[in-house]
């Protein structure tokens, strides 16, 4: 995450962490439209709503925790990248974040491309009718078998993360005799402002090809030495949960520099340039995320800019939007079970899901924002901690935020910008059964992605 969020939590200051909230908001009952989904609002009895359809009915039909995904806002969302960026320039959604067969039908349809990681990725990408021109893989560490599958199924794009993947996919395309389209993954040398784990264009990390150490030049010289592939570009990714352009503007002035010295030395301008993705999305009230026009308009003159200056002509550029889609178009339901308060401390309210469901709060220390949705309440504010139900103290949901002291078992809670990586990043952790998809539009709602259930754990489990 962003070390420029803002934690959505507590006032305890001799207790807590320095930095956070002081005081709880001026009103509980109030969704806050920067990070709930566009469809999201109250009825006049006060339960929350969605695409129509309250969370108790949603809660009574499907149970919980569930996946709420609002379908519309997903459209429009990717519709918002796809006319920002235009027909001259390519928006592959990153599917790592969720991918689902309606995900990639509603894609399609709204004309963007798919990015994806694995064979598994693929298989549903493909399944779901993406045509396969319109798919890029990534990975850093592709076998064999991925790649003869990506092939023979025509990926569009393969991005080169190492000297043995150049060699095995030459390979691979010759023995196939295919002349596959591919880019390189160079690693930049840009330190984003975001969480280590998730920070990709620094030299001591696993992914791409070093440009200050000439790893990526040599890459190039390699690829172009192969006849059965075709290099269409360079692709630089620098990190995830992003605000701040500066860095892509770093990456782009660098990779630019790459293509201009491509130039020189083997007399060929590449047409491609993929900047990555990782745009930040408002997971509390004070993160103030970049509207996609104004991240397209800023790259797009980055790009041209640093392309007039090395007087290149300007490549197609292309980018890798997956949090920025998904995240705010879902959130997760979840029914209060425990209500336990700590004297001089704050309440641990315990939910019906956990770390199977959200890993991020333990894994990046990420923070979320949680209302009361299956009604309003006029009770003061408590300082809270929502935390799962698996054997492990560190199963925490939101660290720290205000709910209504009269908060009781039963209730509906839920935890907004859910969308993205929750359900991708989901476990059986205790043999939690993974909750469904819920996909809601027009005061309908749909299972996209069922239920695990006790027998789908037996199945696997041969004894």
């Amino acid at each position: 995450m962003s070390r420029s969020a803002h934690p959505a939590g507590p006032r305890h200051g001799d207790v807590l962490p320095e930095g956070h909230y002081q005081a709880p908001p001026a009103d509980l009952n109030a969704l806050d439209p920067k990070v709930w989904s566009r469809t999201v609002v109250r009825d006049a009895e006060g339960v929350a709503t969605v695409g129509g359809i309250d969370v108790k009915r949603l809660a009574a039909e499907f149970g919980t925790p569930a996946y709420v995904m609002d379908e519309e806002d997903f459209r429009s969302r990717a519709r918002a990248w796809r006319d920002a960026f235009g027909a001259d320039a390519d928006v592959y959604y990153a599917g790592k974040a969720f991918l689902s067969k309606a995900v990639v039908r509603w894609l399609h349809e709204e004309g963007l491309n798919v990015d994806v990681c694995s064979t598994g990725e693929l298989a549903v990408a493909l399944a779901a009718g993406m045509p396969p021109e319109r798919i890029a893989l990534h990975g850093n560490n592709k076998s064999v078998d991925e790649l003869e599958h990506a092939v023979k199924s025509g990926v569009g794009h393969i991005v080169l993360d190492s000297y043995q993947e150049i060699e095995r996919l030459a390979a691979v395309a010759a023995q196939q005799g295919v002349r596959q389209r591919a880019l390189i993954r160079v690693t930049v040398g840009v330190e984003a402002h975001t969480h280590e784990f998730i920070a990709t264009a620094h030299e001591d990390q696993k992914f791409g090809l070093s440009l200050t150490g000439g790893a990526a030049a040599e890459a190039v010289r390699r690829t172009l030495g192969h006849e059965s592939l075709e290099l269409l570009g360079i692709h630089s990714h620098i990190g995830s949960q992003i605000f701040d352009m500066a860095g892509f503007e770093v990456a782009a002035r660098r990779v630019v520099g790459l293509l201009a010295e491509i130039r020189d030395e083997h007399g060929v301008q590449l047409p491609e340039i993929d900047l990555g993705g990782g745009l930040g999305i408002a997971y509390t009230s004070e993160d103030d995320p970049r509207e996609p026009a104004e991240i397209a308009a800023a790259l797009a003159e980055i790009v041209r800019r640093e392309c007039a200056a090395a007087n290149l002509d300007t490549p197609r550029l292309s980018v890798e939007p997956g949090r920025a889609i998904v995240g705010p178009t879902a959130f997760t339901l979840y029914e209060v079970g425990t209500v336990k308060p700590l004297e001089g401390l704050r309440t641990y309210v315990s939910v019906d899901g956990g770390m199977s469901d959200n890993i991020r709060t333990a894994l990046y220390d990420a923070e979320y924002s949680v209302a009361l949705v299956s009604r309003t309440s006029a009770a003061e504010p408590m300082l809270v901690r929502v935390v799962g139900k698996h054997c492990e103290s560190g199963d925490i949901v939101v660290k720290d935020a205000f709910l209504p002291a009269d908060l009781a078992p039963g209730d509906l809670v839920a935890v907004p910008a859910t969308g993205a990586y929750c359900r991708s990043m989901a476990s059986n952790y205790n043999h939690a059964l993974k909750p469904p998809v819920l996909a809601v539009k027009d005061g309908a709602a749909r299972v996209i992605v069922r239920r695990e259930t006790e027998e789908d754990l037996l199945r696997l489990d041969i004894g």
